[in-house]
């Protein structure tokens, strides 16, 4: 607008000065007089609606910030203020899974088909500060508050963070269940770590985003255990602190994948059974403690955990103990068991491997040239339980007493050992086929019984995430 008014004031300014001479030449001073002061009027009107134009133009982009913007896409859907402070947010993860056993006379172990994972979610931010994150799950059978917290982001390096949410304590366990690598996550995040908690957190980013922390305070679970969202049965509390580096982070050395960390958890309490359960990477329990044995004091633990991604590479290692005083009648002890793994995958198309999932560079479409990404993976992982409680008379032995003298009990194993292959389908960022197989060994904990039969488990997925 500006631009054309512009150009016609020129127009007429520079017929007012061609016209100058033959006026001149005409001797009609008082009629050149009045041309000048008619161009230098037009003149002024332009430039007027000049101003009036870039008025306007103001006034539509400020009208134009005040309506919402609706916007819908790989990443949900969602709803955004014009100035962008505040926004609301739709998104869901929808697993089936089909799980198959071999060669088990397990009664337990049925073949199945089943839903892993059904949660709708509801995000938000509010003044592009105050986030908020609710998080629900219909699967198997029960609806479940999975995620409910508030996090507000007061600087980059000074967030604090209150509801229920993961507890900072394993590395894969932080890990999105959309973009773990196998059907079921390892010993150590499964069996050892605690889930979800409710609690309150300071974390954030330091060093330019190379360094990061969280420190918080949490009702306490149990290994393997999340937290109910009604509140704590008890006084005592736990604390949990994590850093995790990235020392060449955003560098073009080789080396720019690679992150380091360690994580830990203390917590002080006497009196309450010990809820700890260890499960197989086939859900089914192998250990558990006699409901008599009461916690009896501190329980710690500590996770060393690193991962590093290169091109289509990558590779996930940590490793956990958790120690927990115990007793039963008169006998106490402090229990120490351990947990570790070691996961690698490649991408076999050649995109670029990461923590944070994997996006096909040419979407799966029917009838034309793109495939979506191909992923194969392979894990060993296993978990220890300390012998001591498998030790002593039937009154006071602390692991679980009930059928330790059948090959189906699910209290007489102190070691399980499972390696796992897995074959993952990204058809593109948001669906994904995978597959994985899982056989399991277990030592017998108790002299005269057998070692329980291995279980050999495949799981196939199909994953919706949004």
């Amino acid at each position: 607008m500006q631009f054309k008014y512009t150009k016609f004031a020129s127009a007429l300014l520079a017929t007012g000065l061609l016209s100058l001479p033959f006026a001149a030449n005409a001797n009609d001073s008082s009629e050149l007089e009045q041309l000048r002061a008619l161009v230098q009027e037009l003149d002024q009107k332009v430039k007027i609606l000049a101003r009036q134009g870039e008025i306007n133009e103001d006034a539509a982009k400020a009208e134009k910030k005040k309506q919402p913007v609706v916007k819908a896409n790989s990443g949900g859907f969602g709803i955004e203020s014009g100035d962008g402070a505040h926004s609301f947010k739709l998104r869901g993860t929808l697993q089936a899974d089909n799980r198959a056993y071999f060669g088990d006379d397990n009664p337990s172990l049925k073949n199945d088909n089943v839903l892993r994972r059904v949660r709708p979610r509801f995000q938000g931010t509010l003044y592009n500060i105050f986030d908020f994150d609710i998080n629900t799950d219909f699967a198997p059978n029960t609806t479940t508050v999975q995620d409910a917290y508030i996090n507000a982001r007061f600087q980059p390096w000074f967030q604090v963070q209150a509801g229920k949410f993961k507890s900072p304590f394993s590395l894969e366990r932080l890990q999105s269940g959309n973009w773990i690598r196998f059907a079921e996550r390892s010993y150590v995040a499964d069996s050892i770590s605690p889930n979800r908690d409710v609690g309150i957190q300071i974390h954030g980013d330091v060093l330019d985003k190379k360094l990061n922390y969280k420190v918080g305070i949490f009702n306490g679970i149990g290994d393997g255990g999340s937290g109910a969202q009604g509140g704590d049965t008890n006084t005592g509390k736990e604390f949990a602190a994590r850093v995790f580096a990235e020392p060449f982070k955003g560098s073009d050395s080789a080396l720019a994948g690679l992150g380091i960390g360690l994580a830990g958890t203390w917590g002080d309490d006497s009196g309450d059974p010990v809820t700890d359960r260890y499960r197989t990477p086939g859900l089914q329990t192998f250990f558990q403690y006699n409901t008599a044995t009461l916690t009896d004091g501190d329980k710690v633990r500590w996770s060393p955990q690193a991962y590093y991604y290169y091109g289509p590479f990558g590779v996930l290692a940590e490793y956990a103990r958790s120690s927990t005083d115990v007793k039963r009648g008169t006998r106490s002890a402090t229990l120490d068991n351990d947990a570790w793994q070691i996961a690698a995958s490649w991408v076999l198309t050649g995109e670029d491997n990461g923590f944070g999932g994997i996006t096909p560079k040419s979407n799966y479409t029917p009838n034309k040239e793109g495939w979506g990404a191909f992923e194969v993976a392979a894990r060993y992982h296993q978990l220890e339980i300390d012998k001591d409680a498998f030790t002593g008379t039937g009154a006071q032995r602390f692991a679980g007493t009930a059928n330790t003298t059948t090959n189906f009990g699910q209290n007489i194993t102190d070691k399980a050992s499972t390696w796992t292959l897995g074959l993952n389908w990204y058809l593109n960022k948001n669906v994904k086929i995978a597959t994985s197989y899982d056989h399991t060994s277990f030592d017998s904990a108790i002299a005269g019984i057998k070692d329980r039969e291995d279980e050999k488990a495949l799981f196939t997925r199909f994953q919706v995430a949004y």
